[in-house]
């Protein structure tokens, strides 16, 4: 199994990691880049794989910096299903056509500038129909529901506890008469929150990829 970190890493916004076994390849996440000019320009960067040749897509949360590429890389070919949880896939019925919107704007925006300069416009990054194209491959899971969405491949979604939806993803990859078990934790929540319910906790994992924005802070 290879892991490809293609987003924050060094970085805190732009969620994404390829992972490749002998016959598979799938993402998990697949978020844009918020931030500066400097750091949203790698949403117009290629991606560092051919979409058309990933499995299947994991997502975590619905939240833009790990969920607003996903329109984005279905436009340039991805059209397999993007397991999430139901709570998920609702609020991605909201969040990725809104962005789609801004997107819309924004190129608007500084056409009307580059028309005035004498340049050509510029394609949004995506559009809302662009993102209302990619909810149609989404698939919703259920909690502790385990799956498997390709051969050599288990998942199961825990709940993170940082928005409705959130998930720790369990991945088992079993690779001859290896398995190896890969958590990824996505954004954690604390506990004791009003309508969200504590993260749970993982019991085991042979590699564990923790998004640590806050890790140096100690929180009250």
């Amino acid at each position: 199994m290879r892991l490809g970190f293609l987003g924050a890493a060094g970085e805190v916004t732009g969620s994404c990691t390829l992972v490749e076994t002998g016959d598979t390849r799938f993402l998990v996440d697949c978020g844009m880049f918020q931030g500066g000019k400097a750091v949203r320009s790698n949403n117009q960067e290629p991606f560092m794989f051919n979409p058309t040749e990933l499995d299947f897509m994991l997502l975590s949360h619905a939240h833009v910096d790990h969920s607003g590429l996903i329109p984005r890389l279905c436009k340039q070919g991805f059209n397999q299903p993007i397991y999430s949880t139901k709570a998920t896939v609702k609020l991605s019925e909201i969040s990725l056509p809104d962005s789609g919107y801004i997107q819309e704007m924004e190129a608007e925006w500084r056409n009307r500038k580059r028309l005035r300069q004498g340049l050509s416009a510029e394609e949004p990054l995506y559009t809302v129909d662009d993102a209302l194209e990619s909810l149609k491959i989404f698939v919703s899971c259920d909690y502790e529901q385990e799956f498997q969405p390709a051969p050599g491949v288990k998942v199961r979604f825990q709940d993170a506890g940082h928005i409705m939806g959130s998930a720790i993803i369990e991945i088992w990859v079993t690779e001859g008469n290896e398995t190896t078990k890969v958590v990824f934790s996505g954004d954690l929540g604390q506990k004791n929150q009003p309508i969200i319910e504590d993260p749970t906790y993982v019991q085991e994992a042979d590699y564990i990829l923790v998004e640590s924005t806050y890790g140096s802070r100690l929180h009250q």
